[in-house]
């Protein structure tokens, strides 16, 4: 019987990959002084974990460094081995061959057999044993005896052998692969025969059968599976449960035409709409995961670059629970990446300057995620220099940047976002070459967001970046220009009015709405749009208060048609990007509505005055 190995294969790569996540994470978390037992513990059972699973499917290259890392991680565990700093980076460093071995397996790529046994070299001057030749870690990374006498026997890294099991311990049952080790007496006898014939061990083994088929084929998607809690399936089944229920109800009342049937046919139709609701609900949760998946990655990063630049850095994590739609997590490591190195390279200054400042020696970084209404916000904060407000602006005019006249804060910070824009004196693997902060803003306004800049020479920054909670559904108000519908994010709508004349102010050209005690720029929708508006004086039609991330303003339009939650089609890949559109949907009709970007429309209104009371 022929079986599919490939999602065995799929399932022991997702797994792996959060063993080895964790790996990371708990090692950065270790006390050295004072080592969790619990943590040292949960770190030996991911690369016990790992070692097994490679064993069973023939994963040869990850067998072998795991147990020898195993090893190490016995000893630390049984307190044999003090744990130092120099010894976690080595066990980091071992994360990250793995990952790289794992990443070659998934796609089928070539083994970094050199990697390998730079590896095992350190993790084996760590246990103070010989290091193996390079001949005995490439091909299978095999060892010829166990590095600890407790060892079980034959755990899955010895020569492969067809001969049936017998008499193992209850690890070697599980796998079942594998030789056993020779009794004691045999093993100088093995020796010697290993020593008469090193010419057959010195050629590199080729790769696993599971390897050599796969590649050449399509590279599996690290993330194409999700983890979904048990309840929200449950959930979601007694949902369709419902629906179905309804829709027989539907079925039997269709074609009666008697006022019971009606009044049945309406309660129906109310029930179905809360299912559809609670189901699209229900499925969209599924999608959601908390920022913890993308801010588990930085305490690694902010130490070993901290460390190469000579800082000392605190990370901070504030709101890791937060959720944010996965298809929004995969994108934002690249930007959120970039903006972390940034804080530690250009913001957080070295101790010594630090000092002279009246700072602690220790800088802080700070990732903050939280929700805001119908956005999310991610925040990237130091307590660094701040951003040189005359550096960059001479920098622009040096690079012919435009920089607008009498330029404000923002306007400054905005600048560093322009192509090949960088202050960096010397060009570093780190920085300095401009290229990374308008691609951060590029991708992150490809999501329908926005990243904004706060700063204070001396004291540090922050960027903060707004996102969408989902790229797919949206709760918006839809309104009419001259017949076409629009939809305006609920989120940004504060409320609808229909102004009175004496509300309406002029200054210049311009008109501006008297409200809430202060002035609103008014912008109307169809002359911005192209179409021909069927109101255009403000006291005709209605006016939309909006408000933006740094401004408010009136969005006059015809009418309002109502408030529907709308499924976003991105309008780039059947058209093209539209200027003041963040997407489109189609309506009930069948018709197409566009969806406003309101971020996009509030950069074309001027800056209202200062609120002022009218004398009473």
């Amino acid at each position: 019987m022929s079986i599919e190995m490939e999602q065995f294969h799929n399932v022991f790569f997702e797994e792996s990959q959060e063993h080895l996540d964790e790996m990371e994470q708990f090692l950065m978390e270790l006390d050295l002084d004072s080592p969790d037992k619990e943590l040292l513990n949960s770190i030996f059972r991911a690369a016990h974990s790992i070692k097994g699973g490679s064993g069973i499917f023939g994963f040869d290259a990850l067998t072998g460094l795991t147990h020898v890392m195993e090893n190490l991680l016995d000893r630390a565990r049984k307190d044999s081995l003090t744990l130092t700093s120099s010894i976690v980076d080595v066990l980091l460093s071992t994360v990250d061959i793995l990952k790289g071995i794992l990443h070659s397996y998934r796609t089928g790529g070539d083994i970094d057999w050199s990697a390998i046994a730079a590896g095992t070299e350190a993790l084996d001057a760590v246990l103070g044993t010989s290091a193996p030749s390079e001949s005995q870690t490439q091909g299978y990374g095999l060892f010829e005896q166990p590095l600890l006498v407790n060892e079980p026997e034959g755990f899955g890294f010895f020569a492969p052998s067809d001969e049936p099991v017998s008499a193992r311990n209850e690890d070697e049952q599980a796998f079942g692969l594998f030789e056993p080790l020779p009794p004691a007496s045999e093993k100088p006898a093995e020796a010697e025969t290993a020593q008469k014939q090193p010419e057959e061990k010195s050629a590199p083994q080729p790769l696993s059968r599971s390897a050599t088929e796969r590649k050449g084929g399509t590279a599996a998607s690290e993330s194409s599976t999700i983890r979904v809690d048990t309840q929200k399936i449950d959930a979601l089944v007694n949902l369709v449960g419902e629906l179905v229920i309804t829709q027989s109800m539907l079925s039997m009342i269709s074609g009666n035409d008697s006022a019971e049937a009606e009044e049945r046919r309406l309660a129906a139709l109310a029930e179905l709409e809360r299912n559809t609701r609670e189901i699209q609900e229900a499925v969209m949760s599924m999608r959601m995961l908390p920022m913890s998946f993308v801010f588990n990655r930085f305490p690694r990063l902010v130490r070993d670059l901290s460390g190469k630049l000579g800082k000392s850095v605190e990370l901070c994590i504030e709101g890791g629970s937060t959720e944010i739609d996965k298809g929004l997590i995969e994108k934002l490591v690249d930007p959120l990446t970039h903006l972390v190195r940034n804080s530690i390279d250009h913001g957080i200054e070295k101790p010594q300057r630090r000092t002279k400042c009246g700072k602690n020696e220790e800088g802080l970084l700070t990732l903050r995620a939280a929700h805001k209404g119908g956005s999310i916000l991610i925040s990237i904060i130091d307590d660094g220099a701040g951003l040189n407000r005359e550096r960059i602006l001479a920098k622009a005019y040096e690079n012919s940047v435009y920089v607008p006249e009498h330029p404000s804060d923002t306007d400054v910070w905005n600048l560093i976002f322009a192509p090949g824009f960088s202050t960096a004196a010397e060009v570093t693997d780190v920085s300095g070459r401009g290229v990374g902060m308008d691609v951060v803003r590029r991708n992150i306004e490809a999501l329908g967001g926005r990243v904004e800049i706060e700063s204070e020479q001396g004291q540090g920054a922050a960027f903060h970046i707004r996102l969408p909670l989902t790229l797919a559904i949206l709760d918006g108000m839809c309104v009419a220009v001259d017949g076409q519908v629009y939809v305006v994010p609920l989120v940004n709508i504060i409320e609808s009015i229909q102004p009175q004349p004496e509300q309406i102010k002029s200054m210049g050209n311009d008109k501006l709405l008297w409200v809430r005690d202060e002035y609103w720029p008014l912008l109307q929708l169809g002359q911005h749009m192209g179409v021909q508006a069927r109101h255009q004086d403000a006291t005709q039609g209605i006016v939309v208060l909006i408000e933006s991330a740094k401004k408010r303003f009136g969005l006059l339009v015809d009418s309002l048609v109502g408030q529907q939650q709308v499924v976003i089609k991105s309008l780039e890949q059947h058209y093209k990007r539209v200027a003041g559109v963040a997407g489109a949907t189609i309506m009930g009709d069948g018709s197409v509505a566009l969806i406003i970007d309101v971020e996009s429309l509030s950069s074309k209104v001027k800056t209202a005055p200062q609120p002022v009371r009218e004398a009473s």
